[in-house]
């Protein structure tokens, strides 16, 4: 019998959130979190003020697509990264 999993999506968005902490230029312990509807995860974020927001929104959106295929196997066809504030 062949096993078969699934993760729920309140968990790749936890995924998600922890990889845009992970970012330089983003704060930890404000950030916003993420959610994941179908293939398309948006992530929330507070960034550092001076930080280059393309660069940092960049970074987010590798870095989440890349821990979530190799946490849960998941390749989402999007990674919408809404910066919610700029803090010094």
């Amino acid at each position: 019998m062949e096993g078969h999993s699934v993760i729920s999506p309140e968990v790749l968005a936890r995924y998600a959130a922890d990889a845009a902490a992970e970012v330089q230029g983003v704060r930890t312990k404000q950030r916003r979190g993420a959610h994941v509807t179908g293939s398309e995860v948006e992530v929330h974020v507070v960034i550092d003020y001076g930080a280059s927001l393309p660069d940092v929104a960049a970074e987010v959106q590798r870095r989440v697509a890349e821990y979530l295929g190799q946490m849960a196997d998941v390749k989402p066809s999007a990674v919408n990264v809404v910066v919610d504030d700029v803090e010094r």
